[in-house]
């Protein structure tokens, strides 16, 4: 019998849900459902109203309208401790951990057994080695310091807590977007397996191949709205982006005829303290350099260290006619910026507006020396706000109110508002969807090859993406990283998927 025609119990059912901020309808009577042994993928474009969605049923949000049922019962969380306590567990992209405690205080946080005043550590040291056994991770260490694992086994350890804490729903957000090719393939078994459990699975995911292999069914939402759903096996990739934006999406990536200019930038045997250990390449202004690898071969330190975040051990940069290695000021002053992969840490004032974080780089042309005038300021935003079509209310809107993607979008305006001269990106498209994906590939595009009648001058992009599609659909070569090791550059018709994972993992 087909895994679709087998008949389950629905777990959690929202019926005619809406949610409006202000003048803003975020979500219109949405109505979705999952069933307990059952992987439900949730898909559309940023601002679609997933995310709002999710803190409805995590308790963080209260709905206007609708109603809310866990196994046939109402179900209406007051805050994220009432949904917790009730079965529902939420595993962030950016995840939730308390990096200075162990993995077995992590997975007990808030829910510590006691006696006396006291915390029982051998109950806490057998419900975390219980839960680590039933997701098949008894190679964790239960007494590690959380800040000692790598992404992937941080993620195992949030579910942990979910499985201990006695989890029936689980929702998942962008769950593979930090994680090498073998971890998402050790993820989804993990998901099998809770899906064999009888865990109802919500899976949120711009990365459509993977909606198609880990679940059963799917449901699109579109500006707050509820625009199809079915069976996943029975629906083609891109009849689910269709129904996403609306429209055909004609061209992911744009096609481009690049002249290339003077030499820009230039690493000559460049290594680290930890990585890189060896580096030497050249970009050329009107042109786009990716760097394909896994996670941990020391693809973002090489960006840091040419930004001048990290220290160097040994080599030069030149970028210009400046000489390297530099401070973050020089590198600035030379005409380069960085878009960090870590958005929430270091690519954002969370705390600040959309138009404080486009422009806080450059003030110079938004007022008298030292003045800033607010009405300059909302106005060279909102030219970047119309342009990328960032979904919000207003440049007065603070980042910390968008959804993951659009505050993306924001950290990458900020760089093109500075006006540099050399674009080092790493992961540009982390967390966004399709559609915008293909606004910032025509982006990046027009960055360093502009149209004529512009009259701007080519820039250069370096790029760090662990998506190789877009590695091979964007850049004009591409150089690999392994342990440490940069390879040759070699244009990007010269690679394919194949050769690309080849090489990163060293065959």
């Amino acid at each position: 019998m087909n895994k679709s025609q087998i008949k389950k119990t629905t777990r959690l059912r929202i019926k005619g849900v809406s949610k409006h901020f202000g003048a803003t309808q975020a979500l219109t009577d949405v109505a979705i459902s999952v069933a307990a042994g059952e992987v439900l993928a949730l898909v559309g474009e940023n601002g679609a109203g997933k995310s709002t969605l999710m803190k409805i049923i995590s308790g963080a949000l209260q709905p206007d309208t609708g109603m809310l049922e866990l196994d046939g019962q109402p179900f209406a969380p007051r805050n994220p401790h009432d949904s917790r306590e009730t079965g529902i567990a939420m595993i962030y992209q950016e995840l939730s951990l308390a990096p200075h405690l162990t993995v077995e205080e992590n997975i007990a946080l808030g829910m510590e057994p006691v006696r006396n005043g006291m915390v029982k550590r051998k109950t806490v040291r057998a419900r975390a080695t219980e839960a680590l056994k039933k997701l098949g991770h008894l190679e964790i260490n239960p007494g590690q310091k959380v800040s000692g694992l790598n992404v992937a086994h941080q993620q195992i350890v949030e579910i942990a807590r979910a499985i201990a804490l006695g989890c029936k729903v689980l929702i998942l957000d962008e769950p593979t977007s930090s994680l090498s090719q073998e971890d998402i393939v050790g993820l989804f078994q993990l998901i099998r397996n809770l899906r064999m459990q009888g865990l109802a699975i919500i899976y949120i995911s711009h990365f459509l191949e993977e909606v198609k292999k880990i679940s059963d069914r799917f449901t699109v939402l579109r500006d707050g709205k509820v625009v199809g759903e079915g069976t996943t096996e029975e629906v083609k990739i891109h009849e689910i982006v269709h129904l996403m934006i609306g429209r055909e999406l004609r061209e992911l990536y744009p096609d481009h005829q690049r002249s290339s200019g003077n030499i820009i930038l230039e690493l000559t045997n460049l290594s680290g303290f930890t990585r890189p250990r060896s580096a030497s390449l050249t970009v050329h202004r009107g042109k786009v350099v990716g760097i394909a690898g896994l996670v941990g071969a020391g693809r973002t330190e090489l960006l840091r260290a040419i930004f001048g975040l990290d220290k160097i051990k040994d080599g030069s940069i030149t970028l210009g006619t400046y000489v390297g290695p530099f401070s973050p000021a020089q590198s600035l002053e030379a005409g380069s910026g960085l878009l960090s992969e870590d958005r929430a840490q270091e690519g954002l004032a969370l705390n600040l507006n959309i138009a404080e974080n486009m422009t806080m780089a450059k003030q110079d042309n938004l007022g008298p020396v030292g003045i800033i005038i607010p009405a300059r300021q909302l106005a060279a935003a909102q030219k970047w706000v119309n342009e990328l079509d960032i979904r919000c209310r207003s440049p007065k809107q603070k980042v910390s109110d968008l959804s993951g993607g659009n505050q993306q979008k924001i950290a990458l305006t900020r760089l093109l508002h500075q006006d540099v001269d050399l674009l080092l990106l790493d992961e540009p498209t982390r967390g966004i969807d399709l559609a915008s994906k293909s606004q910032i590939y025509t982006l990046i595009n027009n960055v360093v090859s502009p149209p004529a009648e512009s009259k701007l001058h080519p820039k250069a992009v370096l790029m760090v993406s662990s998506y190789l599609p877009e590695l091979l659909g964007i850049c004009d070569r591409i150089a690999v990283m392994c342990r440490g090791v940069l390879g040759e550059a070699k244009p990007a018709s010269a690679w394919d998927e194949h050769s690309l994972m080849l090489a990163a993992t060293g065959g």
